[in-house]
């Protein structure tokens, strides 16, 4: 399968560069993958689509804020972008610019709130950094750290928590689960007031989420290492969902590829941590899925491929092509997609 058959023509005033004024009122496109339709609905009508008992899984990771500015002692400008803490203090970083930061280089941030040695050039470019500050690392990122946006996202973000979802616990991801970033207090009340349960997974999502795919075969890709976990009281709700013949829908392609790592070939999961590098493209067979809420991907993203697996491709390009045609909002501030199967 040619990566260039998960191509699509996307006019580029449709990358949504900023969020919508309130999360639940982004628009839905509603796939049902039997009857094979497409509605338009808005983001606050998915509870019309779900049943008592049915399972939304989100991702409860949290986006650190994860881009550094600083300077070398010859006070040049330098960027570090924290993509993986490696153990307590050392983390792997993207340095900007890469041929200027050595092994040995210190570099400061924010006033000396924050200093960092290089240790190691690591494959692919990247650095393996230790921090040395005083006090917590998380607040002082919270100081002088921003919001580690996409890189087709060139708006400055006014308010750092919109590209935080309200559930977001767990300090970890380089990126946020857009799919969770439509839903309100209000609209997970009215949602559990119909009976729908709520299970929670923990992905931390890497920034290779935006790598595009350069291999020309779509089965030769190999996908990058995100950690995961999934906790016993979650274990239980899905499992008990799918025992009583209700559907398990996850809140987004992070939430998805959790459920799919730790599910057996009965669809039946069990409490697990590890890292995750499942990689789901058309002729994937789905485990324990019966459905997905997700945003408008990259073209030629291994995202797309997810979704065209669950959906079918065919049918996927089109429903992309029709986003278009009726001027959808694309990638993560964008509007959303309810794909049932």
């Amino acid at each position: 399968m040619k990566v260039t058959e998960f191509n699509y023509e996307l006019p580029e005033e449709l990358i949504a560069q900023t969020p919508i004024e309130k999360r639940d009122e982004s628009r839905l496109m509603v796939l049902n993958t039997k009857k094979q339709t497409i509605e338009h609905k808005i983001f606050k009508n998915m509870i019309d689509y779900l049943e008592p008992g049915d399972v939304l899984v989100r991702n409860n990771t949290k986006v650190i804020p994860a881009r550094l500015y600083g300077k070398k002692e010859t006070g040049a400008k330098v960027e570090f972008l924290l993509l993986n803490n490696i153990e307590k203090d050392i983390w792997e970083c993207i340095v900007r610019p890469g041929n200027k930061l050595h092994v040995g280089t210190r570099v400061t941030f924010g006033e000396n709130l924050l200093t960092a040695n290089i240790l190691e050039i690591m494959s692919g470019g990247t650095r393996k950094v230790e921090f040395h500050y005083e006090g917590i690392f998380n607040e002082i990122l919270d100081k002088i750290g921003l919001m580690p946006l996409p890189p087709y996202i060139h708006e400055e973000l006014k308010q750092k928590d919109r590209y935080q979802t309200i559930y977001a616990k767990y300090n970890g991801s380089a990126a946020a689960p857009t799919a969770g970033l439509h839903f309100t207090e209000e609209l997970l009340e009215k949602l559990q007031e119909k009976g729908i349960r709520i299970a929670n997974v923990t992905l931390h999502v890497g920034i290779g989420t935006f790598r595009p795919v350069k291999e020309e075969i779509v089965e030769n890709h190999k996908m990058h290492a995100e950690h995961y976990y999934i906790k016993q009281e979650d274990v239980d709700i899905i499992n008990q969902a799918k025992k009583n013949g209700k559907r398990v829908i996850a809140v987004g392609t992070t939430s998805c590829r959790v459920l799919e790592t730790v599910a057996d070939k009965n669809g039946t999961i069990k409490e697990a941590e590890g890292d995750t590098q499942i990689f789901i493209y058309p002729g994937y067979q789905f485990k324990i899925l019966d459905g997905l809420i997700t945003n408008f991907h990259l073209p030629q993203s291994t995202l797309l491929m997810l979704v065209s697996a669950l959906a079918g491709k065919d049918y996927m390009m089109s429903a992309y092509k029709e986003a278009v045609q009726n001027r959808y909002r694309f990638f993560s501030f964008g509007d959303a997609m309810f794909i049932s199967k």
